[in-house]
């Protein structure tokens, strides 16, 4: 069955409103309301982009340039708004068809009126100077991130999905400078003034965040595997850390698309496939078509990284390559589907990276790669259904997050359960198909989905995707059996979540398997002649969701023998529930301690293994006070110093020595960090190079050694990397001792031009609220959450929620959570978005505080 679009019915009302004023008397709302996008979507068509711009070398140089946008427009469609957020004079010269043209300024908006108007293929030309908010400007370098909403802050455009161009691209930039973007290089000519021009190829229709380009003194690496041009742009300066990891890098990328072409049945769609390592890029990646984004440290990764670090790299690149068919050859309509490509894009990479790495557990991988995520944002407050109302643009990038990235491959995991494999991938195939260089939604996809299916999908979809929230689910032993009840948590609602639940009951030291499906309040699971078990773990096969709590006696035996389960995916699940019950306040924390430094000489697979060492480390900081922590360093420290020793992979040393440098507070092991550092000691089968010196002088510095400052002097001094360098600089205050330093840094984040390497400001508040500086940066949280909603205006949209994250995840006293909870009830006309942002990170806090 196919759906008309809901806006359909809304245009006559919204082209009224559009023309019932005089010509540029219209003034639109801030941003691109989806009324907005609606009437633009039905009167706009056949959109072609001829961009022209100049890059200067120098940062402080403003960046000029001219766009003219072609396009077919129906008659008396109204005026026509284009998006532009910059100031107003920074538009220079606009022109219809050639000639000048009257047009008005609002906020974030070009418009011409609609009596200069006609119907059929028209152009706009506007001169204009770009703003720095999506550029990236840097020494040496500079790059476009355009996502969700920010390509208007650079020039002008209709800036909506729906509304997918051709874009040409011609650049004026140094001539020592190289660049790339979605389309092929097609010339460079030498200019004038000592500069060159470089034309770019049209691109293939495509939605305007994924428009990109970068440009700087940049080095290529190529390479050709199957036939296929591959090329990786980057600023690595150490050529053994480049040579180590290329090969790699340029067969995974073939991996990926081979894999993808077979299972969509679509060769890739895209002219060519290039991709830029950015030194401290704000994401892990950006799947711009032919011009991917990628972190540089994702794809460079240390010697002796371990192989869960491999296998991230590869499900990230296989991530941005499963974008280049979910999301950019169709793309959703409006942002509030913005979880689609995300959700295929998570799903397809456990596929393609899973099966070269066959020593590691795939199903372990995929539980502790999504629920404990997810499970982080759905037992919060702030918590938000995966699919979201979204009525304004600019409010879009408060839509992602754990959610969208990690509950939902669950949810499709679920749903391939629930209706097979292969009638997935023939829906799949079929939405592609029929939308190719197009857009379309959750309802298109479900609507082909439903049609192959017996299954009740709008019982299914109502719960898991247009529903916040999760189960709880209870497994409980009596009559002979296990019975299985869920239930709401949320008052008023009464849902319920049809999921397949894999049970696994432990008898003296066995456990055993038995699967339930649970559609309604519950279900029975009959087990005469086994009698009462020593616990019931549900959820044990890593795809159940929701909340399990244990009982007093499950509870009990798992503290005694989470660490001795035979099954590694037993013991990651078993650990997950012990931490819920722990946050709920059913489990006291000196006990769970105790199995998580028991485990580290004992558990044998490297997955649980840094699983365990991860919610150790969370454990120590949040829930030991300041006494518990001293009392207990010293042994803690040795166990994971023994660990190290004894690992016969690099890959685990690295594991244990970086939980070290987070957790060390002994005299000893301070020393014994410094000794590291100094390069007087080594680490047998563990190489150091730069970025580990540089988080152990970081370490030493925030443990307040009494040359702290010589230390740090002497490591800006090793530094040859530039990018790593610039960095060091910019984080250096915030590693201080002196609380007037921190704070005068923190100070300067009230300028959003102090603020735009974003990963750089998000180490430095790091570190200005570490656990050991929590009491003496009290004040500063304040006026942190202050700067949310410029937070949120001026940055990218991971920003809001990690700045959050980085001011509160180091507090645990309840000062700081008092502090929190009087911004919140004294802020009650926050965005919602943004209020859930906040509620999200504040959890931790709120339940750390309580205890």
């Amino acid at each position: 069955m196919t759906k008309l679009h809901p806006l359909i019915f809304l245009l006559p009302v919204l082209l009224m409103s559009c023309t019932k004023t005089v010509d540029n008397s219209f003034v639109p709302e801030p941003g691109v309301s989806r009324e907005l996008a609606g009437v633009r979507s039905e009167t706009l068509s056949d959109l072609h982009y001829a961009l022209d711009l100049h890059l200067p070398q120098e940062r402080s140089e403003p960046l000029t340039g001219s766009v003219t946008i072609r396009f077919q427009r129906t008659a008396e469609a109204g005026p026509l708004v284009l998006d532009f957020r910059a100031p107003a004079d920074n538009v220079q010269r606009v022109l219809l068809d050639g000639k000048a043209v009257e047009y008005s300024l609002p906020v974030d908006h070009i418009v011409i009126p609609a009596a200069a108007l006609g119907s059929g293929e028209q152009s706009v030309t506007v001169d204009f100077r770009s703003t720095e908010d999506a550029l990236n400007r840097r020494d040496g370098y500079l790059y476009s991130l355009f996502v969700p909403d920010r390509a208007s802050t650079a020039f002008p455009l209709f800036e909506q999905p729906d509304l997918k161009a051709r874009y040409t691209l011609e650049l004026t930039m140094p001539t020592q400078w190289r660049a790339l973007s979605n389309g092929e290089l097609l010339s460079r000519e030498p200019e004038a003034d000592g500069t060159d021009r470089l034309r770019f190829a049209e691109t293939l229709p495509i939605s305007s965040y994924l428009f990109a380009f970068a440009a700087g003194e940049l080095q290529v690496e190529t390479a050709t595997r199957n036939g296929r041009a591959f090329r990786l742009f980057h600023r690595e300066t150490d050529p053994a850390r480049v040579a180590r990891n290329l090969d790699a890098i340029f067969d995974l990328h073939a991996t990926a698309l081979d894999w993808l072409e077979d299972y969509t049945g679509i060769d890739y769609p895209f002219g060519p496939f290039d991709f830029f390592a950015v030194p401290s890029f704000q994401f892990g990646g950006m799947e711009h078509p032919g011009a991917i984004w990628y972190r540089a440290d994702s794809l460079f990764l240390d010697e002796g990284a371990t192989r869960t670090a491999e296998l991230g790299r590869a499900s990230l690149i296989s991530h941005e390559t499963t974008h280049m068919w979910f999301g950019d050859l169709v793309t959703m309509r409006w942002f509030n589907d913005v979880w689609m490509k995300e959700v295929f894009a998570n799903f397809m990479a456990a596929k393609i990276a899973g099966p070269a790495f066959p020593e590691l557990d795939l199903e372990l991988r995929f539980f502790q790669a999504h629920h404990p995520a997810a499970y982080a944002v759905d037992r919060t407050a702030g918590t938000n259904a995966i699919r979201q109302q979204l009525d304004n643009q600019r409010e879009a990038g408060s839509l992602y997050g754990a959610i969208i990235y990690q509950k939902a491959p669950v949810v499709m995991r679920q749903l391939e359960q629930l209706i097979g494999a292969q009638t997935l991938q023939a829906g799949l195939r079929r939405y592609l198909s029929d939308y190719r260089f197009g857009n379309a939604g959750w309802p298109e996809l479900i609507g082909i989905l439903d049609g192959l299916s017996e299954e009740d999908l709008a019982s299914w979809n109502h719960a898991w995707v247009e529903s916040p929230g999760r189960p709880r689910v209870e497994a409980r032993w009596g009559d002979d059996g296990i019975t299985v009840t869920q239930a709401d948590d949320l008052a008023g609602r009464d849902l319920r979540w049809p999921q397949t639940l894999v049970l696994a009951v432990g008898h003296d030291g066995e456990v055993t398997e038995h699967s339930v499906t649970l559609r309604g309040d519950s279900i029975r699971l009959p087990l005469a002649g086994v009698g009462e078990p020593d616990f019931i773990l549900p959820a044990a096969d890593g795809v159940g969701y929701g909340r399990f709590p244990l009982d007093q006696n499950g509870r009990a035996t798992l503290l005694a023998n989470v660490n001795e389960l035979a099954k590694p995916l037993h013991r990651a699940v078993g650990l997950q529930q012990l931490q819920e019950d722990l946050l709920e306040g059913e489990l006291e924390a000196l006990p769970f301690f105790e199995v998580l430094r028991a485990g580290i000489n004992r558990e044998d697979d490297e997955l649980v293994s840094q699983q365990a060492l991860g919610l150790l480390q969370n454990l120590w900081w949040r829930y030991l006070s300041a006494g518990e922590r001293a009392a207990r360093a010293g042994n803690l420290e040795a166990a994971l110093w023994q660990a190290l020793e004894q690992a016969q992979q690099s890959g685990r040393k690295r594991a244990y020595f970086n939980t070290l440098v987070n957790i060390t507070l002994s005299e000893s092991g301070i020393q014994r960090l410094r000794r590291l550092w100094e390069q007087q000691d080594e680490l047998p089968g563990l190489p150091l190079q730069e970025p580990q010196y540089i988080d152990l002088a970081q370490a030493l510095a925030l443990r307040a050694v009494p040359d702290a400052e010589a230390i740090l002097d002497a490591q800006e001094q090793r530094i040859e990397n530039p990018d790593r360098l610039a960095r060091f600089r910019f984080v250096r205050p915030a590693f201080s001792n002196e609380a007037a330093v921190r704070e005068a840094l923190f100070l300067s984040f009230t300028d959003p031009a102090n603020r735009r390497q974003e990963s750089w400001v998000l180490g430095a508040m790091r570190a200005i609220h570490h656990p050991l500086r929590a009491e003496a940066s009290l004040s500063l949280i304040q006026p942190a959450l202050e700067q949310l909603e410029s937070i949120r205006d001026t940055g990218d949209i991971f920003f809001p929620l990690n700045w959050l994250q980085a001011t509160l995840d180091g507090h645990r006293s309840p000062a700081a959570a008092d502090i929190v909870q009087r911004f919140i009830d004294t802020h009650q006309d926050m965005e919602p978005k943004l209020r859930g942002k906040l509620l999200q990170a504040a959890d931790g806090l709120f339940r750390a505080a309580a205890r």
